[in-house]
């Protein structure tokens, strides 16, 4: 029988295990990409230690996509956590827990995976063709611009895995958005996901403090209260911490106007402790040596509290206490997409059916950070774009062995 010629458009997380199930199955695939290189943000997010899955219960795991979870579920019940890192295992990459629970390789960088991954593919078959850049389609067959010029792939099936739209400079640029609504496809605007956020800092507290860390404190927001530490920035804050409460930050800004994260500066330490603590202070000290004596609070951590709440120096122990405990940071705006490690929104699911392929295209399939879904950071939205490449890919070689 004639192979099925199949093209995948995106050579990321998404795409290339999508290509490993595919070429598997006796296809001939083909990923196209359109830089030098596949995976650049994949290797990107190595640099400082890849973070590829998270060990906490799978129950919990499965529901950290908000709104997406229940649409995400198939896919990652057929690749969980532990297969990921099962899959590691099997290209010679070895992988620990953190003491976060984050999932890392033993190496820490995602290069050697990469290598390993990429001779599986071409040991399989898989062809890779690079600046190779989608441009649309030429009736039933898709169109890229090429070093060599204009290309018409003739092909039965298709997966586009173009991710979203951060970090465009490694090739998610969103510029695939205008040719799938031209052809009827339902796309959500993009917003930034794991970003920072503008603050109003005075100049004073800007030029001193910008790039100082706050640690050892929890921050609340309606995504809950959690422990971590993020860092001050010249435009406002950025970091785990901050990331961990982006997604509710970014759609309180949106629907209401206005966000606020508040801060406890002291998790360590009750109210109503650390109040008497503050009390106890001689009245005579200076207000720095009584945050530092009493609440052992200096640099950073005493200057934010100034700098939120200007008339703290003046106030009794107990409104001193309940500022510490409850900083309220106002939030302004996220900052723009191309800065933030992910992006919400694309293909809404409703354009898509169960496997993954797009009603107003047949035969054209849809993966990875495309799809309009969020992950926060953890290892959480590396699973998902590998188990929706899965997933794709089965839905493809079912379509195409359909009677």
């Amino acid at each position: 029988m004639k192979r099925s010629e199949i093209a995948i458009i995106g050579g990321g997380p998404s795409g290339l295990m999508a290509a490993e199930i595919l070429s598997r199955q006796d296809h001939s695939v083909t990923v196209y990409d359109s830089m030098p290189t596949v995976a650049r943000k994949f290797l990107l997010a190595g640099k400082s230690g890849l973070n590829i899955t998270h060990s906490e219960d799978y129950e919990r795991f499965s529901g950290r996509y908000g709104a997406s979870s229940k649409r995400l579920r198939t896919a990652l019940d057929a690749f969980t956590p532990t297969d990921v890192r099962t899959w590691a295992a099997d290209l010679g990459t070895e992988t620990f827990i953190g003491s976060s629970g984050r999932v890392f390789p033993k190496a820490m960088k995602a290069s050697p995976l990469l290598r390993a991954w990429i001779r599986r593919l071409e040991t399989q078959g898989v062809r890779i063709l690079t600046r190779h850049r989608w441009t649309g389609f030429d009736g039933q067959s898709l169109t890229f611009d090429t070093p060599d010029g204009r290309k018409i792939v003739h092909c039965d099936a298709a997966l586009l895995a173009l991710g979203g739209a951060s970090y465009p400079r490694l090739g998610s640029d969103a510029g695939w958005v205008a040719t799938l609504k031209d052809k009827g496809v339902d796309i959500a605007d993009f917003r930034p996901a794991n970003c920072g956020f503008d603050v109003d800092w005075s100049d004073p507290f800007r030029a001193r403090f910008a790039g100082e860390a706050l640690k050892s404190v929890t921050a609340r927001s309606e995504a809950g209260t959690i422990p971590g530490e993020f860092v001050i920035t010249r435009h406002g804050i950025e970091g785990s911490l901050v990331y961990a409460h982006a997604a509710q930050l970014r759609d309180r800004l949106h629907t209401q106007g206005s966000a606020t994260l508040t801060i406890d500066l002291t998790p360590g330490r009750t109210m109503d402790r650390l109040a008497k603590d503050l009390a106890r202070q001689d009245g005579k000290m200076s207000f720095s040596n009584r945050l530092r004596k009493g609440a052992g609070l200096e640099g950073v951590k005493s200057a934010l509290l100034r700098e939120i709440v200007p008339e703290v120096a003046r106030s009794d122990a107990s409104f001193l206490a309940e500022r510490i405990k409850a900083l309220p940071i106002t939030i302004v705006r996220p900052r723009p997409i191309v800065e933030a490690i992910s992006s919400a929104g694309g293909v809404r699911w409703t354009a898509m059916d169960g496997a993954y392929m797009l009603k107003a295209l047949p035969g054209i399939f849809v993966a990875g950070e495309m799809i309009d879904w969020e992950a926060p950071t953890g290892g959480y939205l590396l699973t998902a774009c590998f188990a929706v490449g899965r997933a794709a890919a089965h839905g493809i070689d079912v379509w195409l062995k359909r009677p």
